[in-house]
């Protein structure tokens, strides 16, 4: 018991020392019974705007909502969904499948992925459903409406006939006829 209560003083006196050093530094927490109710709080101007009051040229604009303005006046918002999926593939498909693959092209709705094998392809191809419904939760619904996915870069298609043929015809050691 004796600790409990050597516990007990020494929090009192750490919060004690916080409060001292908050208010040397012109810190003060709010309090309800500090706020004057006949004195109203400051206008929110983001409501303010909202309920029709025209903002002035020189007021502070949050950056969100600036950059946000900026992207839809430009025409810049597909792009900037794109951005966001191939910087943040890894977040949304998870470590692993985005080791083995990578996000090339958003064009219109749909998502063109390569993958590093074709059993990496074909997982992706399984998980495409999976694949859509994330990314229209990330970037909004409709972004994303079809997943194409493209197997490793040295599978250029199918393989020509006779591509494994010796050339220069028959051979020293052919025998046949």
């Amino acid at each position: 018991m004796p600790d409990d209560i050597d516990r007990a003083r020494l929090a009192r006196e750490a919060l004690a020392r916080a409060k001292a050093d908050a208010r040397a530094r012109g810190n003060r927490p709010a309090r309800p019974q500090d706020q004057n109710p006949e004195r109203p709080s400051p206008p929110d101007p983001v409501s303010s705007r909202r309920a029709g009051r025209r903002a002035r040229r020189d007021d502070p604009e949050p950056l969100n909502t600036a950059i946000d303005g900026l992207i839809d006046s430009r025409g810049w918002r597909e792009p900037a969904a794109a951005g966001s999926v191939f910087g943040r593939w890894a977040q949304i498909v998870g470590p692993e499948l985005a080791a083995h693959t990578r996000p090339d092209s958003l064009s219109g709705r749909e998502l063109t992925v390569t993958a590093d094998s074709t059993a990496w392809a074909t997982q992706v191809r399984l998980l495409a459903a999976e694949l859509i419904r994330r990314l229209n939760a990330e970037l909004g619904d409709g972004s994303v409406e079809r997943v194409t996915v493209r197997g490793p870069a040295g599978a250029a298609g199918p393989r020509r006939p006779g591509q494994w043929r010796v050339r220069g015809g028959r051979g020293p050691r052919d025998t046949y006829g």
